[in-house]
This record gives structure tokens, C-alpha cells and sequence, in this order.
């Protein structure tokens, strides 16, 4: 099983990215899949899972309200969508894949390879 994110990049403050995470070797459905953050130098940091049946997701308080997961099985893609995002969003992101939802990273399988995102004027 692969997890290929995408979607990072530079935006200003108060600006819009819409991650992706396509699944590949496995089908999407049969996964929870989490997204994460890191900068260098601190631990990796829960941001919110996104249960395999799609009907309940999670989100750490720092990006309550700003963050919204969502998933296309028959693409075998999940999406986070990031809006009005601030200098301190900036970091690598990562999608990875577990059963069930968990906040900590080691209780995930598999893992995207990470892709970066630069909040910044």
C-alpha cells in the first residue's frame, strides 16, 4: 500500500490549499486515514482522521473550523481542504493510513511521503 500526497505549496495568510492523498495498492474504504504536520525540530502533530466509513471525523483544536477532511473512495482519494491559514500553519504534511482512527502517528501503517506547505506574505 502507497500513500502519494500532494497539493502543497506557497499562499498568503488567509489563503486556501486543498491537500491530496491518493491510495494506491489498496482501496481507500477499508482505511481511516489521518493527516499530520511537522516542522523541524517538533514532533509530528495530529490535525484530524477521517473515518473509513466516512461518517465521522476528528480534529485537533488548532485547526477546528479551518480544516475539513473528506474522501472520494471511487478516486481512492482523501482531501484536505485548509482555509484561512496562517503563518504558523507552515510545515510538511502528511496523509497516512490505519485502522481505526487514532491520533498517534505510531499507530498508522502507512504513510504519504509528505508535502509542504509555506504560509507566508
Amino acid at each position: 500500500v502507497q500513500l502519494q500526497a500532494s497539493g502543497g505549496g506557497l499562499v498568503q495568510p488567509g489563503g486556501s490549499l486543498r491537500l491530496s492523498c491518493a491510495v494506491h495498492g489498496s482501496t481507500l474504504d477499508y482505511y481511516a486515514i489521518g493527516w499530520f504536520r511537522q516542522v523541524p525540530g517538533k514532533e509530528r502533530e495530529w490535525l484530524s482522521c477521517d473515518r473509513s466509513s466516512g461518517d465521522n471525523t476528528y480534529y485537533a483544536d488548532s485547526v477546528e473550523g479551518r480544516f475539513t477532511v473528506s474522501r472520494d473512495n471511487a478516486k481512492n482519494t482523501a482531501f484536505l481542504q485548509m482555509n484561512v491559514l496562517k503563518p504558523e500553519d507552515t510545515a510538511t504534511y502528511y496523509c497516512a493510513a490505519a485502522i481505526p482512527c487514532s491520533k498517534w502517528p505510531s499507530d498508522y501503517k502507512y504513510w504519504g511521503q509528505g508535502t509542504q506547505v509555506t504560509v507566508s506574505s
